[in-house]
C-alpha cells in the first residue's frame, strides 16, 4: 500500500509564493510517477502538474505554466509544487498522485493512489 501525505498548504496574499510537499511511503518511490491536482470550490478536480519517474520530464496545466514548478527527491521519497506568483483563483485544495504509468498523465484515472490534500488560499 502506498501512503501519500501532503503538506505545506496555508494563506498567502496575491503575488506571494508556497511550497507544497508530498511524502510517499510504502513503495518504491522512484517506481511512480507524480502529479499535482487541484480542487476549488464548487468545480471539478484539475490536473496541475506531472513529473516522470525519474524527474527528466514534467508537464504543466496551461493555468500554471511559468508559475509552478513540480521537482522531486528520490532520495527523500518527495515530490514538490513550488507556487509563485499566486492568484486568487489558485485557492483549491491540492492533492499528489501516484501512478504506476509512465508519461505525464493528466487525467485523474490514470493515477493509482492519493493524499488527502492540503488547502491553499490566495487573498487578493
Amino acid at each position: 500500500q502506498v501512503q501519500l501525505v501532503e503538506s505545506g498548504g496555508g494563506s498567502v496574499q496575491a503575488g506571494g509564493s508556497l511550497r507544497l510537499s508530498c511524502g510517499v511511503s510504502g513503495r518504491t518511490f522512484s517506481n511512480y510517477g507524480m502529479g499535482w491536482f487541484r480542487q476549488a470550490p464548487g468545480k471539478e478536480r484539475e490536473f496541475v502538474a506531472a513529473i516522470s519517474r525519474s524527474g527528466a520530464s514534467t508537464g504543466y496545466a496551461d493555468s500554471v505554466k511559468g508559475r509552478f514548478t513540480i521537482s522531486r527527491d528520490n532520495a527523500k521519497n518527495t515530490v514538490y509544487l513550488q507556487m509563485n506568483s499566486l492568484k486568487p483563483v489558485d485557492t483549491a485544495v491540492y492533492y499528489c498522485a501516484a501512478t504506476v504509468a509512465y508519461g505525464l498523465g493528466s487525467r485523474q484515472y490514470e493515477y493509482d493512489y492519493w493524499g488527502q490534500g492540503t488547502q491553499v488560499t490566495v487573498s487578493s
